[in-house]
């Protein structure tokens, strides 16, 4: 299985978990960060983890972007490494 680069390019994390710049490699386990966002990003980071591409811009590829539940507070980016 691949590894997974998740990057927090914007952050006004209301419980101050996340901070811009913040990257985490998920590898096996689920990295630190809030429980809300990591079950709103889980589903995709999974597939694109297993060989899936999804829809980015006007292009299929193994990376998305989201946004926390909790208003958007958090903007991460998420993608396949090598």
């Amino acid at each position: 299985m691949s590894k997974v680069k998740v990057s927090v390019t914007e952050s006004r994390c209301r419980g101050g978990y996340l901070k811009k710049g913040d990257i985490f490699i998920v590898d096996d386990l689920c990295p630190p960060i809030c429980h809300e966002l990591w079950n709103n990003i889980y589903p995709s980071l999974y597939a694109i983890k297993n060989g899936a591409t999804l829809d980015y811009g006007t292009e299929r590829r193994r990376m998305f972007e989201a946004k926390c539940p909790d208003e958007g507070r958090v903007c991460i980016h998420c993608e396949v490494i090598e």
